[in-house]
């Protein structure tokens, strides 16, 4: 699961099944720039996983910045400083019932309902 979240709520997500890999990291980009108003500015804040630091990554940077898509790293160990990783936080220790981890089926099925609800009937506010 990749995601992007604005200060104001707006949830960009891109599930996969099989493990992240530079090209999911890619591909959940390019589907973050073809939802974006082409006259917004979005600055991203990126880990330092090697994903984010990979040629094929760096090839698609000014691609991204022609569409206004401004990629921040974070300093090395500062998850909380990643509105994302807060919004996973919260779904796995608090939104997620203990049942969804009877099995991978249920698990994700929890999760997309989770991630499509996201907004209305669950929500992080960022005051």
């Amino acid at each position: 699961m990749l995601g992007f979240l604005s200060r104001a709520g707006k949830l960009v997500y891109h599930t996969v099944t099989e493990s992240v890999t530079t090209e999911t990291v890619i591909e959940a980009f390019d589907k973050l720039v073809a939802q974006k108003d082409p006259d917004t500015f979005a600055v991203v804040v990126l880990d330092n996983a090697s994903m984010h630091r990979s040629k094929a990554f760096k090839r698609k940077l000014l691609e991204w910045m022609s569409h206004r898509v401004h990629l921040v790293y974070l300093s090395t160990y500062s998850p909380e400083l990643n509105l994302i990783e807060i919004l996973w936080r919260q779904m796995k220790y608090a939104w997620l019932p203990l049942s969804a981890y009877l099995s991978f089926n249920r698990l994700s099925d929890e999760i997309h309902r989770l991630l499509g609800s996201y907004g209305t009937d669950n929500v992080i506010t960022f005051a």
